[in-house]
Formats: C-alpha cells, sequence, structure tokens
C-alpha cells in the first residue's frame, strides 16, 4: 500500500507538493477540472460543494490536456520525490454528450480517447471518473465533526437534491451558459447502464492500449435519484455489475470508502473484500462517515462507522498494492484549515499503515 495525496488544479504547485511530502505521501492524485471558479465557494482549500448553480463554469472545449503539460506537472512532482499516479475526472466541457447522449457524443468520445492516450504517453497509470449527470450534488456544510469542526454530509433532502439540472449544466457545472432555457430530459436507470457499456466498450480498448486504469467513482451522495436523474452506482453491489459490464483489465474502480459506507445495503467491509479480491480497485479514498442516506456527516479519520484498521486488515489479506488519499477532511480551526486537516489525516494513516505492515 502506497500513501499518497490528492491535489486540486489550483494546489499544483510547489508549496502543496512539499506539504506533501512532509506529511509522508509518495504518490499524487491530481485534479485538471478547476471546481473552483465561481464566487459562492467557501473557500479553495475545502473540496467544493456549490449551490443548485453548480461549480462553476466547464472548461475549453477545444483545449484538451496536452501530453506536455502532464509530463510537466510529472517532472515538477518528481523533484519532491513524490510519483504522479493519476488523474481524476474529464473536463465536463470535453465529454458531456458522451454522458447525455446528445449530438457531440462522437466528438467527446474522440476528446476522451486522446485524453487517454496523452495520459498513457505521460506515463501515468490511472484516470479516475465519475459517470453521473447530477455529479456530486445537493451536500450541505454544517459545523458537524468533532468539536465543531466543519464538515459536509447531508440533513435529508434538500432543494438541491429535488432541484432539475438546468440545460446548459451536466456532472454539477455549466458548460453552455447560452443554452436554452428548460431543464435536461429525464432518463431512467436502464438509460443510463447502456450510455456507461457504450462509453466502456470504446474507451477501454484504447486505455489497454495506451497502459491506463479507468477507474470508477461511486454516487456521491449514493441516492438512486439526484435532481431528478438517475444515479449509476449507489450500492456496493452495483459496482459489480459495473465490472462485469467489461472484461478489461482496465476497467477498475476509483474506490470511495465515504461513499460506500453511506450507501444503505451490504457493509463496507464486505465490499472492500469483494472488490479488492478481484485486482479491480485501482485506488481508494481512504475517509470516514457517520450515517447513511439521507442522513450523513464526513468525519475525522478516526471518528466514523469505519473500522480503519480493519480496512487496512482486508488491504493487506488481499495484497493491495495501490495508493490510499485521504481525499476530502473535515476543516480544523487553525489558519490552515485544510492544510491541519490533511496533516492529521495522513498521519493517521501513516501509523495504521505501519501498524498493519509490522503484522
Amino acid at each position: 500500500m502506497k500513501l499518497g495525496f490528492g491535489l486540486y488544479k489550483h494546489m499544483l504547485n510547489e508549496a502543496h507538493y512539499k506539504f506533501s511530502k512532509q506529511c509522508g505521501a509518495t504518490h499524487i492524485i491530481i485534479h485538471m477540472v478547476d471546481y473552483f471558479n465561481l464566487a459562492n465557494m467557501a473557500s479553495l482549500n475545502n473540496q467544493p460543494v456549490g449551490n443548485s448553480g453548480g461549480w462553476g463554469m466547464a472548461g475549453d472545449p477545444d483545449k484538451l490536456w496536452t501530453v506536455e503539460e502532464l509530463i510537466k506537472i510529472k517532472t515538477d512532482l518528481a523533484k519532491h520525490d513524490l510519483v504522479l499516479e493519476g488523474i481524476e475526472n474529464f473536463d465536463p466541457a470535453h465529454w458531456y454528450d458522451i454522458l447525455l447522449d446528445g449530438p457531440k457524443r462522437v466528438l467527446h468520445m474522440e476528446n476522451v480517447k486522446t485524453t487517454i492516450r496523452n495520459v498513457g504517453k505521460a506515463g501515468i497509470p490511472v484516470f479516475g471518473y465519475n459517470f453521473s449527470l447530477a455529479g456530486v450534488s445537493g451536500r450541505i456544510i454544517e459545523d458537524s465533526a468533532r468539536g465543531n469542526a466543519t464538515s459536509v454530509g447531508l440533513n435529508g433532502t434538500n432543494h438541491i437534491l429535488e432541484q432539475p439540472i438546468p440545460k446548459g449544466m451536466i456532472w454539477n457545472m455549466i458548460y453552455d451558459q447560452q443554452a436554452e432555457e428548460g431543464i435536461q430530459p429525464e432518463i431512467t436507470h436502464k438509460e443510463l447502464w447502456r450510455r456507461l457499456r457504450n462509453f466502456l466498450n470504446e474507451i477501454l480498448p484504447v486505455a489497454e492500449e495506451a497502459g491506463v486504469i479507468m477507474a470508477a467513482h461511486p454516487d456521491d451522495p449514493p441516492l438512486k435519484f439526484v435532481r431528478k436523474q438517475p444515479r449509476l452506482v449507489y450500492q456496493p453491489s452495483m459496482y459489480q455489475e459495473l465490472i462485469d459490464s467489461n472484461p478489461s483489465p482496465s476497467n477498475q474502480l476509483e474506490f470511495c470508502l465515504g461513499t460506500l459506507a453511506e450507501m444503505t445495503e451490504d457493509d463496507i467491509y464486505k465490499a472492500t473484500h469483494q472488490y479488492t479480491k478481484q485486482n479491480r480497485v485501482a485506488y481508494i479514498h481512504f475517509r470516514n462517515v457517520k450515517g447513511k442516506v439521507p442522513h450523513y456527516k464526513e468525519t475525522f479519520i478516526d471518528e466514523g462507522d469505519i473500522d480503519m484498521k480493519k480496512i487496512l486488515g482486508i488491504l493487506k489479506k488481499n495484497k493491495f498494492e495501490g495508493v490510499l488519499i485521504p481525499d476530502h477532511t473535515p476543516q480544523m480551526t487553525s489558519n490552515a484549515p485544510w492544510h491541519t486537516g490533511m496533516a492529521y489525516a495522513m498521519g493517521y494513516m501513516k501509523a495504521l499503515i505501519s501498524q498493519i505492515n509490522k503484522k
């Protein structure tokens, strides 16, 4: 097992590379999408939350990430003895009509194929994605973690979860500011799975050739519907359907412990064993929560419902050798809330891994 860090686009700089290394990280997962370009975001150093207007504008539809810029980031990380393990999430501007099955689908499939080829040419082994129309939407910010630390979660249903997605928005970001008024057509779970299978059947041969693993994130929050649209993986067993959809070794999982623990069926230990035993977990979001949807709170790593040491025991038993990142944590009361929360989580993770490895 390797200890990693996830860094948002605006954190791809020397200061955050130094901080990651100082916390004990050896590997980095990066975000190339800017989720923080709306003024209503709480903090550039917190995770994106947003409102019914989403996280902000998607990127430039005509500008794909180049091999050169990816190698530059990889080289800069290497100067700090950090390995660029993966990239998390496509830019909605590059693939919205894959999700919507719209008129630009063919063009957008070429976009994602080019992106995956570029990721492979840059020597980056993993690409995480979230096949979702509503994206990560509807969560609220509360001082709900230990000591009244600021965190996110759900306290029952709310108006954002129930509000339909407007045209011009997908994956909680705006791809067309001039879109006509109206809402995105509602679809069924069957239709969403059809779109996912078509996507996998086209992208996985490209990913295999490029030497890239495609890692699917579960739905967060894991409700059956969000913003009148179906969710793909809102119970742990649905990950098996995704794996079974295509036998490619590049068809793997971005295994988010917190999201999976929020689900109402099965248990997190069974799911962890089931999918790591199949060698289908590319990397892990190693974070904790209390409760189940629609009532849950993200917690400090040591205060939630998940026994994190037990999880590590399962990972060791199943010979998991991938990267664990804290993903996000509650904000601690200090002059640097994100840094303090992350440092606490990383220290706890490093200590647990050390204990497990001694056995």
